[in-house]
């Protein structure tokens, strides 16, 4: 994979706060007249190839830590209910990958993920599930990082869905672990 679309969320939120489009946005949103509209596919297919290799990253920590033994309930439902999610997400950025005429980058192996994610180093369920919330975390920042780039109202709505999507999903892991939840305004997105 070029350096390019590397995939991590520091990278996704730094490119795709200029370079995704408000085309990649509507065909996510299930709109490809509007996406037609705005154009320039080949950048939102590699930033999306981007966020693809994210969601891969996702539901393999997920599921490293469904087999990993550590998780019981409800840190287990939370995890597989949550990989669910990001399987839906995976899926819809194939399609709309496809759609624009690219090709979507594959998944990684469970070992390559294990080892980019130190899965070794997971001991307990706190561990896995804090993994699990700090990825959660970088995704929402880099999904309201895009929401600036739109003039179009419509596709900053997308973008935010999305970015409450994954706050929903670090707000539930932060509560299974027993943590208090962010005392400042506008902890998110920063």
């Amino acid at each position: 994979m070029p350096a390019t679309l590397t995939p991590t969320r520091r990278g996704f939120l730094g490119a795709s706060a200029t370079t995704l489009s408000a085309a990649a946005v509507a065909m996510l949103a299930g709109a490809p007249q509007l996406a037609r509209a705005y154009g320039g596919a080949s950048a939102d297919v590699n930033i999306l190839n981007v966020a693809l290799g994210l969601e891969h990253e996702a539901i393999g920590a997920y599921e490293l830590g469904a087999r990993s033994g550590l998780l019981t309930k409800p840190g287990l439902d939370v995890a597989v209910l949550f990989q669910s999610h990001h399987k839906a997400h995976r899926d819809a950025l194939v399609a709309t990958i496809e759609k624009m005429g690219g090709t979507a980058v594959k998944s990684r192996s469970l070992d390559d993920y294990a080892m980019a994610l130190s899965a070794a180093s997971l001991k307990t369920q706190a561990d896995v599930l804090t993994l699990a919330a700090r990825l959660e975390l970088g995704a929402t920042n880099a999904y309201l990082g895009v929401i600036p780039s739109f003039k179009e109202p419509a596709l900053a709505k997308v973008a935010a869905r999305l970015a409450a999507d994954e706050t929903m999903h670090w707000t539930a892991l932060a509560t299974t672990l027993g943590r208090s939840l962010p005392g400042n305004a506008l902890t998110f997105g920063a």
